[in-house]
């Protein structure tokens, strides 16, 4: 729970608690003056009299009351009732609005946050941002939703399965709550441009080995973003312009790649295997030499040389470095064997 949240709840608590001790002190020091000053009475009287008054247990008088003192009896027993009534009402409203269960929900939704490690971090929770989620569900991967508005969160809360924090996700507290240290990637999708380049500012600041991946709503915030830290850049518009224009002409090849980029079952996949902890006895060899169609089943489609050079359909005598990244087609079955091969 962020410290503007805790101080919400706190405040509301301590506001009650305070009213309701005042309130009860209040009427004790009433009750007894009143008592001494109609009647007379020893303080030790005044005070037994007022305690049993307004705890209403029924007692005997402590002393025969006089006229006066009947009436000021009703009047402490009318105020004390009304009075207590009031902070009984103002504990329940905070039980039954909710904000006892959002305590409650948050501080244990905060416990699971701050022992997650290697998570995505999703900022904004609109359209892109749900179903950036949802994507990553489906892959397994564990993530956090920052937003700072009341209705978001309120939807989000509906989620048990959700991890969220409700803040600013511009500042470094929020960030760090949400493990921007342990994270292994952000996605920022809020739909301001401005908030998205402060966001992607302070993430990088905090952790400058995280995949950042921003939302932009205009082109020329594009490359604010990247100056910022951004490591992509996607522009929703425009994906589904392009998109929509290829299934004009091409609408067998959207739907072929979509199939496999975006399909939810486990049947094949296209998945990114780094070379980083390749086999010292692979070292130098080609593609051909590694056999992996053979061996495994799987096709390497295309490779991302330590240069950052794409490279798509590699010629079978092209050689393998530990810098390469290897774009690979196949099921989750021959993909885990091609991994196992490369590392033997």
């Amino acid at each position: 729970m962020n410290l503007q949240q805790y101080n919400k709840f706190h405040k509301a608590t301590s506001l009650t608690l305070k009213v309701g001790v005042g309130v009860l002190v209040s009427l004790i020091l009433v009750g007894t003056l009143g008592f001494h000053f109609i009647e007379g009475w020893e303080i030790i009287d005044c005070l037994y009299m007022t305690i049993s008054t307004i705890a209403t247990v029924g007692f005997k008088e402590a002393r025969p009351l006089s006229e006066a003192g009947k009436i000021f009896t009703m009047g402490l027993i009318l105020s004390s009732l009304g009075s207590l009534a009031y902070v009984g009402i103002s504990i329940a409203r905070i039980v039954f609005d909710g904000e006892l269960a959002n305590y409650i929900k948050t501080y244990r939704v905060d416990k699971k946050i701050a022992k997650l490690k290697n998570h995505v971090i999703i900022v904004g929770f609109g359209r892109n941002g749900e179903q950036a989620a949802i994507e990553l569900a489906e892959h397994n991967v564990e993530f956090v939703v920052v937003d700072k508005r009341d209705n978001v969160i309120s939807r989000v809360r509906e989620n048990r399965e959700l991890l969220y924090i409700k803040g600013d996700a511009t500042h470094e507290e929020v960030l760090e709550q949400a493990g921007i240290y342990e994270a292994r990637a952000l996605i920022a999708t809020t739909p301001n441009d401005a908030d998205n380049v402060f966001v992607v500012l302070t993430a990088r600041s905090m952790n400058p080995g995280l995949t950042v991946i921003s939302r932009a709503s205009e082109m020329g915030s594009q490359m604010k973003l990247k100056r910022a830290g951004a490591t992509n850049v996607i522009m929703p518009e425009r994906i589904g312009g392009q998109r929509m224009a290829k299934l004009v002409h091409q609408p067998d090849v959207v739907e072929f790649f979509e199939s496999i980029l975006l399909q939810k079952t486990q049947d094949v996949s296209l998945e990114e295997v780094s070379c980083r902890n390749l086999a010292q006895r692979h070292v130098g060899k080609s593609i051909l030499d590694l056999k992996v169609r053979e061996l495994t089943g799987a096709n390497i489609v295309g490779i991302k040389t330590g240069g950052s050079r794409y490279i798509f359909n590699p010629d079978a005598k092209m050689i393998i470095s530990r810098n390469d990244q290897l774009f690979v087609l196949g099921n989750p079955e021959q993909i885990k064997k091609m991994k196992e091969l490369m590392e033997m």
